[in-house]
């Protein structure tokens, strides 16, 4: 699953993604010419991706970015779920961030139709989850209509992008549209349910993500004015995580952002995840902690600066929202009560905003 900041979740999430020139990006192969030697270095020249014959040619077309690390072991049905979708007018990138061993199809029996669905990308260095993510949504050539996300261990339901793309058609065409949603919490076999992500029941805003992230990125799907948003945000930016910031900046600029209460895919349960459930009291009590930390505020100082140096992209009643904020970080007491007031923001559990209240107290936010 991507992850999804909370407050005092996993100490080393801040994972800072800086784009700034052609280098920090990643190059892809198409399926049939991934072929490299021991050592990383490519036998055959890129080839340009061309659509499956077999793929509808009027149907919306989307490019999803799987993130890829060490995950040989659960990839294959995650391939299997996104290559099966009941939107079938999809070309997955996968990005491998320097794995050791390096991705492999080794075992995956896909057929080539298949195979023309698929990309590959190989970094020569590993730059974190937050940069693989972006920097390869900025490298994808090729005209899409739709975007995603995809992690290595899940498993998509079959209709997720269905949902998804019907929820997005909502927007107008030339407006920023961003989809996320709920995840079935899974064992490792994927067989059985162990529960579900938070749900979540009010309205998504600016406000809102300045302080919480409602959908992981695992989730997201978007059209390409938000792809085109979020790469022109990223440009020179650091943020904190990939999902988070998309909510921010689509959020920010007066996108659409739809929030899905039923699930969309299979988040499993097992030992390499980054981040697990967030669903129980010890998961509370450990955000909490890492609250009073001071972890919290640190991940804001990194949003913030990066949203401060794109307000331009932001909408005038947002960028009073950002303001207030800011301020209200950087006063007393009283006054900072007051601007996180009227900056409008909030959490949205019971339980979540009485933590938010404690963190504005404690300037702990």
């Amino acid at each position: 699953m991507s992850v999804v900041p909370q407050i005092g979740v996993a100490a080393h999430i801040p994972n800072t993604v800086r784009l700034k020139n052609a280098s920090d990006g990643c190059e892809f192969l198409s399926a049939r010419d991934y072929s490299f030697d021991t050592d990383g270095c490519r036998k055959r020249e890129p080839q340009h991706v061309s659509w499956s014959k077999d793929l509808k040619s009027d149907a919306p077309r989307v490019a999803v970015v799987l993130g890829y690390f060490d995950g040989q072991e659960y990839v294959c049905d995650q391939l299997r779920s996104i290559l099966d979708q009941s939107h079938s007018a999809v070309h997955i990138y996968l990005c491998d961030d320097k794995s050791e061993p390096r991705f492999s199809f080794d075992g995956l029996r896909l057929d080539p139709a298949k195979l023309s669905q698929i990309s590959i990308g190989l970094r020569p260095r590993n730059v974190g989850f937050t940069k693989n993510f972006l920097n390869a949504l900025a490298s994808i050539s090729g005209e899409f209509e739709y975007f995603a996300f995809s992690d290595q261990d899940d498993i998509w339901h079959q209709d997720k992008l269905e949902r998804a793309l019907a929820a997005l058609a909502k927007a107008p065409t030339q407006k920023p549209a961003l989809y996320c949603a709920r995840t079935e919490i899974t064992d490792t076999t994927s067989e059985h349910t162990l529960g579900y992500s938070p749900r979540f029941n009010k309205t998504p805003s600016f406000a809102n993500a300045l302080v919480q992230n409602i959908g992981g990125g695992n989730t997201m799907v978007f059209n390409r004015a938000a792809r085109d948003l979020i790469i022109n945000a990223t440009v020179d930016a650091n943020v904190v995580s990939h999902d988070w910031w998309c909510y921010q900046i689509v959020s920010g600029a007066g996108g659409y952002v739809v929030y899905d209460p039923e699930p969309c895919l299979k988040y499993r349960q097992h030992a390499n995840n980054l981040v697990g459930t967030n669903t129980s009291w010890r998961a509370r009590f450990l955000r909490i902690r890492g609250l009073l930390q001071g972890r919290f505020r640190t991940w804001n100082d990194i949003n913030l600066k990066a949203l401060s140096e794109h307000s331009h992209l932001l909408t005038a009643d947002n960028r009073k929202i950002l303001s207030n904020f800011i301020k209200a970080r950087q006063s007393s007491l009283i006054k900072r009560l007051f601007l996180f007031k009227r900056s409008g923001i909030y959490r949205q559990t019971l339980f979540g905003n009485l933590g938010l209240l404690l963190g504005i107290i404690l300037n702990k936010v």
